[in-house]
């Protein structure tokens, strides 16, 4: 069978699992592709695919849909925040080396860079490298010029300092983008290695979920060469199990998806909760860290103070205790910010994005049914929730309910779309 064939010749190229996209995706492509070339069947299409590099770099450019804004899942970059001020670097000359992998149109290593230049690191503390395997998205991500999807959420002072207006888009400063190297490149390439031999910190977040099974350890075995022995490792939501199943451990960031390999012992372990000094964090208001020596403090704001169980206040007097959880479980008190959740949950409005953070929390301890049954409720009341969707959808593919998980996987990419 033709998509057969083709399945098969993106699988064994970029490690993508057809069924991921969905079948209307790939058919969808496949059509366009033929129509542009002029094949009459797609019989004749497989046959220019087979013989055209060029042909088979467009087909992939169809399938690949890049998906992504600044600060996108903000807690992976107060996480890296905290890493700057880890003092000495894997590298003898001391500069922090981070890769993001897939780069899509260049917000997530854009949004690293920002995050380090607001942590007080200078330009020449650190370099970002960033891939992506379509030559298109890189062209995008090299002009530096964003539109309005790419600033999702209310708080949006970053754009303010590294941004200027140009129209109705917004142009990045110089100094962002000179701190990012752009490559075009293939994950599964023999010997990449993009401008340095290791990484501090690799960002690799929601695209392993795109694989089939033997792609995806392949694709850990070469993000463990990429990674240094000290490195941590970003992966998305739905991505954590699939690390711990090959041997990589928990960087004890909650909620930040981070990871160290099992034989390094982490270097910075979080902070207690009362050798926090404020720092500001690109998009947050929660005190970071404490700052290394020849590191900036930002102090433009004052950061909402930490909020202990023993101290926490009344649900009626509580401005967010959803963000209040969050941060309990960032400090890596899980247990304490379950325990508050289910408390101010008694006097509260049922929200999804409350019945989602205890999901997160379960699924932290290792509960897993108990973790699903709140991703339901989550879902009960924003059937497009797509964080709840992503990890009832891991949750259900750890379980062995592969249809199930993948009817949750298309949802969560029609609630991406519609987002838009």
């Amino acid at each position: 069978m033709v998509i057969a064939r083709i399945e098969a010749l993106l699988r064994q190229r970029i490690g993508l699992d057809a069924v991921s996209i969905g079948a209307t995706t790939l058919e969808r492509a496949l059509r366009e592709r033929s129509a542009v070339t002029g094949c009459q069947d797609m019989h004749a299409y497989l046959d220019l695919v087979l013989a055209s590099e060029p042909e088979l770099q467009e087909l992939i450019e169809a399938v690949v849909v890049p998906e992504s804004w600044f600060f996108r899942d903000r807690r992976a970059f107060e996480a890296l925040a905290r890493i700057a001020q880890d003092g000495p670097r894997h590298h003898p000359d001391g500069v922090l080396r981070v890769l993001s992998l897939p780069c899509s149109t260049g917000e997530e290593p854009y949004s690293i860079a920002m995050t380090l230049l607001d942590a007080g690191m200078s330009l020449h503390q650190f370099q970002v490298d960033a891939v992506d395997i379509s030559a298109r998205v890189i062209a995008r991500a090299d002009s530096g010029i964003y539109g309005k999807n790419s600033f999702r959420g209310s708080d949006l002072e970053f754009r303010d300092r590294h941004f200027l207006p140009m129209g109705s888009a917004y142009c990045l400063n110089e100094n962002v983008r000179r701190k990012v190297r752009l490559h075009q490149g293939n994950l599964f390439d023999p010997g990449i290695a993009w401008g340095a031999q290791t990484f501090d910190v690799v960002f690799c977040r929601n695209v392993l979920i795109y694989f089939d099974r033997p792609a995806q350890v392949r694709a850990v075995a070469i993000l463990n060469r990429l990674l240094a022995s000290t490195g941590v490792l970003f992966v998305g939501p739905s991505e954590t199990a699939l690390l711990q199943d090959q041997g990589y451990v928990s960087a004890k960031l909650p909620l930040a998806f981070a990871f160290r390999k099992a034989i390094a012992s982490p270097r910075t372990p979080t902070p207690p909760v009362r050798s926090l000094q404020p720092m500001l964090v690109p998009g947050s208001n929660a005190p970071a860290g404490v700052p290394a020596p020849g590191l900036k403090q930002r102090s433009a704001h004052a950061p909402r103070p930490s909020v202990a169980v023993a101290d926490a206040p009344r649900p009626s007097v509580a401005k967010n205790w959803i963000e209040e959880a969050q941060q309990m479980a960032d400090r890596g008190n899980l247990a304490e910010a379950l325990a508050y959740c289910e408390t101010h949950m008694k006097a509260d409005t049922p929200s999804a994005r409350a019945f989602c953070l205890l999901g997160l929390l379960h699924d932290a301890a290792g509960r897993t049914q108990q973790a699903c049954d709140q991703y339901r409720k989550a879902l009960y009341l924003d059937p497009d929730h797509e964080e709840a969707l992503l990890h009832l959808a891991m949750a259900l593919r750890r379980g062995g309910d592969e249809s199930g998980a993948q009817r949750l996987f298309e949802r969560a990419k029609r609630a991406q779309v519609a987002g838009k």
